[in-house]
């Protein structure tokens, strides 16, 4: 087995120390900041379907491998189950980000000051605040992406075909929680075909790397294949309901939501590999972003996928605009812009603001939204229960229109006497449906077609709405809760036409 290591690579010149303590200070005042603001608002939409979903262990769901909600199942687990137990794991995994980002500015030959200015300029960019204050499937992959990077980095950088191992055993991790990785080696491998260095792609490293990530992966491709491959049935549907919105918000999220002051940071480190004949050799890297970027228009898919490779654009910027700041002895203005951008980072990303004041962060942060008025929305359903007559509740249902509703339920209901929701969205379908001998009112919640209404329950009408008592224009505000009197088919066989992917 050949090692790729090139005859002039054989000497590496070494890098600058990791500048453990700085950097460290840094994740250390990150996770300080994170898990004092983590008890703020209550839970996301998503956290409260991971927490379902952790409580239904399996090898994979309908639209996601499972390695989040068993982040979720285990930070609860340990630490308590509320939103503060909860995102734990989130604080931890955004320490990790920042430790990978300052790790990358190193591999690009940045000393302390480029690895301290990217951990600090990674720690407090609006995304990455907004996603690792709570757990959701962005959070770990944010971690792979980096090491991915970080490792190829090294490869490059190095010519050492060994490092194919680690980055293999990365991607492995990385298809336990989303499959989107797959366009990141898809954008490098193409670039590496284009620009080089093609050697490292003659590694017999590199084949056992796939091999590994083959072995990681294996149990969650086996349970797609045996379920008729839903996650794809599910990207399809974001394509091709959302398709068109992220194609024209592509480029102004690519600028926005890192934060617009990191933008020349990360144009000069996309544009470095091709000034400085130093970096020659991380060329590749830089034609993957374009290159990824077209993947991601092609499919439809959300902006936001490509944005954990800016970072190690930063890392690679962080030291010619440190260099230029200097020159011109900017630091009075940079200063002025870097505070703006931090202000607007935290008022977007964190919640730091009173829930009746999340108006104008919802334009740019809806997730923010998500996370307010889940036990009021859960009294609203509580108060319309409690109109069908006690004789009648033990053979009545609660159905969701989507699995938000059904988390909350599930989450806050027991304790306002309701009982376990169904829903026919995502993987609550698995969990159905209600058993036949279920002959009593359904209480449907959410805006459901109205030739559902019509065909596949009797005698509905609407006897409720939720409002979240502060305002916010999130997706339950205003929704509906229509009372059934029974449903007009047996369970089994109204369920496949309740199942809804996206």
């Amino acid at each position: 087995m050949t090692t790729g290591v090139h005859p002039r690579v054989a000497a590496t010149v070494a890098l600058p120390r990791f500048a453990w303590r700085a950097v460290g200070a840094v994740m250390v005042a990150q996770a300080a900041v994170l898990t004092a603001l983590s008890g703020r608002y209550g839970f996301h939409r998503d956290e409260l379907y991971f927490l379902a979903a952790g409580n239904h262990p399996a090898w994979g769901y309908v639209d996601q491998p499972p390695l989040t909600p068993l982040l979720a199942r285990l930070s609860t687990t340990v630490f308590g189950d509320t939103p503060v137990g909860l995102r734990v794991v989130a604080t931890l995994l955004g320490a990790a980000t920042v430790l990978l980002a300052a790790a990358a500015a190193r591999e690009f030959g940045g000393g302390r000051g480029p690895q301290v200015a990217t951990a600090l300029s990674t720690a407090l960019s609006g995304f990455i605040l907004g996603v690792t204050h709570l757990v959701s499937t962005i959070t770990p992959d944010l971690v792979v992406w980096l090491a991915v990077g970080v490792l190829v980095v090294r490869v490059l950088r190095t010519g050492d075909g060994r490092w194919w191992l680690a980055v293999g055993a990365a991607v492995g991790v990385g298809l336990t929680n989303k499959w989107l990785v797959l366009l990141l080696i898809a954008a490098l491998g193409v670039s590496l075909l284009a620009v080089g260095p093609r050697r490292v792609l003659r590694s017999g490293w590199l084949v056992a790397g796939a091999a590994i990530a083959l072995l990681v992966a294996a149990p969650i491709v086996l349970w797609q294949a045996t379920h008729g491959w839903p996650q794809l049935t599910v990207a399809a549907g974001i394509s091709a309901s959302d398709g068109l919105k992220n194609r024209v918000m592509f480029v102004p999220d690519q600028l926005i939501y890192l934060s617009p002051v990191l933008v020349p940071v990360w144009l000069a480190g996309l544009l470095r590999p091709w000034r400085d004949p130093r970096l020659r050799w991380a060329r590749a890297v830089a034609l993957a972003y374009p290159v990824l970027c077209l993947e991601i228009l092609l499919l439809g898919g959300k902006p936001y996928y490509a944005l954990p490779m800016l970072l190690l654009f930063v890392a690679a910027g962080a030291e010619p605009v440190l260099d230029w700041l200097a020159r011109r002895r900017a630091w009075r203005w940079a200063s002025v812009a870097a505070a703006v951008g931090i202000v607007v980072s935290v008022l977007i990303g964190l919640p730091v603001l009173p829930e009746r004041a999340l108006g104008p962060v919802l334009a740019v942060n809806k997730e923010s939204g998500e996370q307010v008025g889940w036990p009021r929305f859960v009294d609203t359903v509580a108060a319309a229960w409690q109109r069908i007559p006690p004789e009648q509740r033990g053979t009545a249902v609660i159905l969701t229109r989507n699995y938000g509703q059904a988390g909350a339920i599930q989450r806050y209901g027991p304790e306002r006497g309701l009982p376990t929701p169904y829903s026919g969205h995502m993987s609550y379908a698995d969990w159905g449906p209600p058993p036949d001998t279920m002959t009593g009112p359904v209480l449907l919640v959410g805006r459901f077609p109205d030739d559902t209404l019509r065909v596949r329950f009797a005698d509905c009408h609407e006897v409720a709405r939720n409002d979240n008592g502060v305002g916010v224009a999130n997706d339950e505000q205003g929704t509906p809760v229509t009372l059934c009197s029974r449903p007009a088919e047996p369970w089994s066989r109204l369920w496949p036409g309740l199942r809804r992917y996206y």
